[in-house]
């Protein structure tokens, strides 16, 4: 028994004629990096943290990253057990499409454009903000934060209309940097016993549970966005059925305990006893929690190099979420639902350059927008952007947590007798979301930096996208 829907819809929603197909060959280490290039590790610990010790549980902040991870990989059972049955790369769009039917599918689809579209412009915000910053400690000009976010965008512009294999080696390189500098400094931390001597008081009850656990909670959460890559890059994976898991748990598992761990290790580098002071100094514009530290433990070398890596994060995180936002209008312009144009493939970079572009020219509008209306680039764009992605993340997740849970009710004979994999976890994990949705709505002001009011028209935005897309779906489509 499948989802029902109107007759039109689904004879609207059949795929359109072939016009070209994406063709790849992402192994698990490809898709992987997708995935944490998205994610932007450094940048995670260099704004991500400092916010989740200095306004949450101060040096319980690691237990944040901990349960964050704990809920997605209860969220990744029932995904990965799903995605054989999910035959096109759609992602969360195709997983609710299938479980929950082609309304709620179109809807969620219009929350993931929202979504990534937010994150994507407000990174290119924090981008010309990191690099004219960087630029101005070594001497140079102070150049307004839209040039090198324009210019930022023509770089990535021109690797997304690439074939992907491109776009997989640049990220990868950056996130191997990346990962590297923080093991470093988290290995000499730890070498040298930090502040206080290396010790597990961030994972008592006692100093997790004092303060704001949920602010924590929230942090970690967003260090996750750009989750669902695994399963958008289905069609360029080198053995989809194999791969998409596999990315899928190792992603979960390489990135949470990768921000523990880190978190953990800034704690240490700092002590217990005044990391949430070191924290809200960061966030006051008195001092930089990760170069400092850098700088105490690897030399005004690494700390110079941590800097450079900053701004590498920011570039892969964006040139990841630009891949993901062309791909998913690739596919919905193949269901119809887009013009049909943007389901063209390019003949010799097999990459779908028509959405890459629509996409590349979304992003500058909205830039210039911003540009002209003089915005901060952190506060007004990053921060309110970032909370708008945050909330449409937490949405997107929920609704494919509820579309396994009534798939494999409806079809018992395909969870092969697996009810932990096919109900159970998925039924967890929609309770878990909740709870997230809960404390991320509850503090969304910390994540916009804006008043109650603007913090409000923007928590409901993926929302608005998600009944627009409802209604959109409930009516037959011109082919």
């Amino acid at each position: 028994m499948t989802a029902s829907h109107p007759t039109g819809v689904a004879q609207d929603l059949a795929p359109a004629p072939a016009t070209g197909k994406l063709q790849g060959n992402l192994g698990v280490a490809g898709v992987a990096f997708m995935v944490l290039a998205a994610a932007a590790p450094l940048t995670v610990i260099g704004g991500n943290i400092p916010l989740g010790i200095g306004l949450g549980n101060g040096p319980g902040a690691p237990m944040g990253f901990v349960i964050a991870s704990a809920v997605l990989l209860l969220f990744s059972i029932g995904f990965v057990a799903m995605t054989p049955h999910v035959s096109e790369a759609g992602a969360f769009f195709s997983y609710v499409s299938k479980g929950l039917g082609e309304r709620a599918g179109m809807g969620i689809a219009l929350v993931a454009l929202i979504t990534y579209t937010a994150i994507q412009v407000g990174i290119y915000g924090y981008m010309g903000w990191a690099v004219n910053d960087t630029v101005k400690t070594y001497g140079g000009p102070d150049i307004p934060w839209p040039v090198y976010a324009f210019l930022t965008l023509a770089v990535v512009a021109c690797l997304g209309y690439r074939h992907i294999n491109l776009s997989a080696r640049v990220l990868g390189i950056a996130l191997a940097c990346e990962v590297l500098v923080v093991l470093a400094m988290s290995a000499m931390i730890f070498a040298t016993g930090g502040a206080a001597g290396v010790n597990v008081e961030s994972f008592k009850p006692s100093v997790f549970l004092h303060g704001s656990l949920g602010v924590a909670v929230l942090f970690g959460l967003t260090g996750f966005i750009g989750f669902e890559a695994t399963a958008v890059f289905r069609d360029e994976a080198h053995d989809p059925a194999r791969t998409i898991p596999r990315a899928t748990y190792w992603s979960v598992l390489l990135l949470g305990s990768f921000y523990a761990v880190a978190c953990w290790a800034l704690v240490i580098a700092q002590g217990a006893d005044h990391i949430k002071e070191v924290a809200n100094n960061t966030l006051a514009g008195k001092g930089n929690l990760l170069l400092d530290s850098a700088q105490a433990y690897l030399g005004m070398v690494g700390r110079d190099i941590v800097n450079v890596l900053l701004i590498s994060s920011l570039f892969a995180c964006v040139l990841s979420f630009h891949n993901v936002l062309a791909r998913y209008q690739y596919v919905l312009s193949r269901k119809r639902l887009l013009p049909e144009a943007l389901g063209r493939v390019h003949a010799r970079h097999e990459s779908p350059h028509l959405s890459s572009i629509v996409q590349t020219l979304t992003a500058a509008v909205i830039l210039a927008i911003f540009a002209a209306l003089h915005l901060d680039p952190l506060v007004s764009v990053f921060g309110s952007m970032a909370g708008v992605a945050t909330v449409g993340m937490v949405l997107l997740l929920s609704a494919t947590s509820a579309a396994v849970y009534v798939f494999f009710s409806r079809h018992r004979e395909l969870a092969g007798g697996r009810r932990f994999r096919s109900r159970i976890a998925p039924a967890l994990a929609f309770v878990g979301l909740l709870g997230c949705a809960v404390l991320v709505l509850s503090n969304f002001t910390l994540l916009t930096g804006g008043s109650v009011a603007v913090s409000l028209v923007l928590a409901a935005l993926p929302f608005l996208a998600l009944l627009v897309g409802m209604a959109r779906g409930q009516r037959p489509l011109r082919p």
